[in-house]
């Protein structure tokens, strides 16, 4: 691949505006998750450590989300300078048409494009797993931490447990749990033994040989003995099932040959597969059409020493206009196993756009070569 001087000054000129719009923006959404994490953490008793490491975990997504914004911002941005500074003026006039000088743009665009590609097929998918695997810890510890003998613990307002004893094989004795999150009645559950019970829906008390006391509103004691009773306590904790992986944990791979075995563990569609699998293909190839999109737009119309708010508008408008017919192609490629081309809609349709308006551009200069040579 042949870079001239220029392309590689230009080049580096967008990486290094690329690289600060991408750190601001990323610190701006990354704090913007961050902050309803901490309290969601915080809030469970979780440390500063756990918080940490879910928000390091949360980064890849939020990385994959900002890139192509970045690469439209920084294109934009080094452009506008670059016509402001005039060099852009001198290139042209030494002869450079649109499409040549486009040429840095699109080699900077495919360098974003490569970033994102990593992140799509390998960083993403591998977070959402660790994510979900940390989740189910996380579950667990808080689940654990209410199995604490000789202290009454609190799984959510109004409601109390206590534990007398845990045996070495894991059987609770002596258990007392008061209810009292219906103001119409209370209800009191004592039992000699207990076991806890991993379920689908989350973890159940199984309560043996004990009783329920009812007061309700008429202050009238009803007691019931029973030989087993089962509690649900999964209604007082987020449990992640990880016995079901989901769609975005899976590999590429994976997602292409659709198995219908994991298609069914995940509870979706083949379509959803294929579309999910082809969405990591094509979304990368949104910062080429950003980049190009943006550059094509500032070179229409004439400088004005009021600068190129015209043109900038223009080229936001047309991202907008990009990004939904990615939002519409990706939701109609869900519906169908053969739609999955649709994905590709929006980064093919981006590049066409930007190679017509490079055309546009050089395109009054076509017209004056036959005046000029009358």
């Amino acid at each position: 691949m042949n870079v001239s001087r220029f392309d590689r000054y230009m080049l580096s000129h967008l990486l290094a505006l690329f690289g600060f719009f991408s750190l601001v923006l990323v610190a701006i959404y990354w704090v913007n998750r961050a902050v309803g994490l901490f309290d969601e953490l915080i809030s469970d008793g979780q440390t500063a450590l756990v918080f940490l490491e879910f928000s390091l975990l949360t980064l890849p997504n939020v990385i994959r989300l900002v890139l192509p914004i970045s690469a439209f911002v920084g294109t934009v941005y080094g452009v506008n300078r670059l016509i402001g500074d005039s060099e852009l003026v001198v290139m042209q006039a030494m002869g450079f048409s649109a499409f040549r000088l486009a040429r840095p743009v699109l080699y900077f665009g495919l360098c974003v494009t490569l970033m994102l590609a990593v992140l799509m097929h390998v960083l993403v998918p591998a977070s959402h797993a660790m994510l979900a695997a940390r989740s189910a810890e996380i579950s667990e510890n808080v689940t654990s931490r209410f199995l604490t003998p000789g202290e009454f613990q609190h799984p959510t307002d109004k409601v109390a447990l206590y534990i007398g004893q845990i045996s070495d094989q894991g059987e609770l004795r002596n258990v007392f749990l008061a209810d009292d999150r219906d103001p119409a009645e209370r209800r009191l559950y004592t039992a000699r033994r207990a076991l806890l019970v991993r379920a689908d829906t989350g973890p159940k008390l199984i309560m043996f040989d004990g009783m329920v006391q009812l007061v309700g509103e008429s202050r009238r004691l009803s007691v019931t003995r029973f030989a087993d009773f089962t509690y649900d306590l999964g209604r007082f904790f987020s449990v992640v099932d990880t016995a079901k992986r989901k769609i975005d944990e899976l590999s590429t791979a994976d997602l292409l040959r659709a198995d219908p075995a994991l298609v069914a563990e995940t509870g979706k569609t083949r379509a959803d597969f294929l579309a999910e699998a082809h969405l990591r293909f094509a979304m990368p190839f949104l910062s080429v059409a950003a980049a190009l999109l943006g550059f094509a737009a500032l070179l229409q119309g004439n400088f004005s020493r009021f600068g190129l708010w015209r043109q900038t508008a223009l080229g936001v408008g047309l991202l907008i206009f990009v990004q939904l017919i990615h939002t519409w192609a990706s939701g109609a490629a869900m519906r169908s196993d053969q739609g999955w081309p649709l994905v590709y809609l929006a980064p093919v349709g981006g590049c066409l756009i930007a190679v017509v308006l490079l055309w546009i551009t050089q395109r009054p200069r076509r017209l004056r070569h036959p005046r000029e040579a009358s």
